[in-house]
């Protein structure tokens, strides 16, 4: 009998966490296709030619797709390799780098390669639910945990570089502006982000004209604010999936307003960061990462069940930088991610469950939420610098290298 293991010694577990990743991402871009359900690609892909036609990037095109384009003018330009492509290609494309960019975000996560394989696997359906739907929420994922990493190494010119293109292109990323405080060379931070803000801000002028551009950013935020005050809806349930949106629904209230609670999130994700003498902790930084991958889309009304994957990828990194990942409380929490934030909206769950009882009450979110009140809390009041915990840590990180 044929030994895999044998014949190729170093193709373990963790490569084939990596091929079932690509095979995910070949098996949604077949799906969706030969379906003709890749609507949101060909929002995205349309967006470069809007830009280049100086078409309102923002209107509806009923005759190309359904929904409307809610990103930056920047990501018309992002997605011009896969635009330039046959639809079919560029599709195929588009959904293996968004899983080959996650790959390696988490490959480069200072943990032993076990654990990396163990947090893939425990991603994998909200890994799934964002490839299906052809979102690139796995790319916004690794966008924040490679700009924390490459502050960690000293290149802030590069953190910021990745820091400023994801928030132009889709808000999410802009969090990673907090890595601020773990920099060794904080005027070099702050000077970069200064300069590819203007370059990527200017960016899109040669495909197009600079008073295209500046229309077209106005449109956008404008787009933003119609978009949310839609999300408060309750017709529009498969997004609003959030804190606030939790709230909207047991209250029966959709007028309840945002921003008290963002200022409330804001808080609460600051307020840790005063902590100055925890900083020397790699874990505590590590820990403020999966909070920040968490905040932005528990805190968002554009929530939705493919924006979940980089919740989950936050949350299960906190687990993993554990000395005891898969405590009793751990494994709980898991099972309620896997059940509710990654199958809810599936089709392994019955539609009155999925109608009645996940989407009418955002069911998504609640696990989330759930682990961002534990995490938030020991960012708050865990010392990370007591000896027990350093051993701890010091295990944890060798182990990864």
């Amino acid at each position: 009998m044929f030994n895999i293991k044998k014949k190729f010694p170093w193709f373990d577990g963790y490569q084939w966490t990596w091929i079932l990743y690509i095979l995910v991402a070949i098996v949604c871009w077949r799906l969706m296709y030969v379906r003709q359900l890749d609507n949101n690609f060909k929002i995205f892909r349309e967006s470069f030619y809007h830009l280049k036609d100086q078409l309102n990037m923002y209107a509806g095109y009923p005759k190309a797709y359904h929904d409307y384009y809610y990103y930056g003018p920047l990501f018309g330009v992002f997605v011009l390799p896969f635009a330039l492509l046959p639809e079919s290609a560029g599709l195929l494309l588009w959904e293996i780098v968004n899983a080959l960019t996650l790959l390696v975000a988490v490959n480069l996560l200072p943990i032993s390669t076990r654990r990396k394989m163990q947090l893939l696997l425990l991603c994998a359906i909200c890994f799934a639910n964002s490839e299906f739907s052809t979102q690139f929420n796995a790319m916004i994922a690794a966008m924040i945990i490679i700009s924390f990493l490459l502050v960690e190494e000293g290149k802030d010119t590069w953190a910021t570089l990745i820091i400023v293109v994801g928030a132009l292109v889709k808000l999410y990323p802009v969090v990673g502006l907090a890595f601020f405080l773990f920099s060794r060379n904080k005027a070099k931070f702050a000077i970069s982000t200064i300069i590819w803000f203007v370059i990527f801000l200017v960016l899109p002028v040669p495909f197009t004209s600079k008073g295209f551009i500046l229309t077209s950013y106005h449109q956008w935020f404008a787009a933003l604010s119609f978009k949310t005050h839609l999300n408060h809806q309750f017709i529009a349930r498969s997004q609003d999936m959030c804190i606030m949106g939790v709230v909207r629904d047991l209250a029966h209230n959709p007028n309840i307003p945002d921003l008290p609670f963002l200022i409330f999130g804001a808080i609460i994700f600051a307020v840790p960061l005063l902590r100055f003498s925890q900083f020397k902790s790699y874990k505590f930084r590590l820990q403020v990462l999966a909070n920040a991958l968490i905040m932005v889309v528990i805190f968002s009304a554009g929530a939705e069940s493919p924006t979940f994957i980089i919740a989950v990828a936050g949350i299960f990194l906190w687990m993993m930088i554990q000395e005891r990942p898969f405590t009793t409380r751990n494994i709980i929490l898991i099972i309620l991610l896997l059940v509710f934030t990654g199958l809810g909206v599936t089709d392994a769950m019955p539609m009155p469950f999925r109608r009645d009882v996940v989407g009418k009450y955002a069911i998504t979110a609640w696990p989330c939420i759930a682990a961002w009140v534990i995490i938030s809390y020991e960012l708050l009041f865990k010392d990370f610098m007591t000896g027990q915990a350093l051993t701890a840590e010091k295990a944890v990180i060798a182990a990864g290298n």
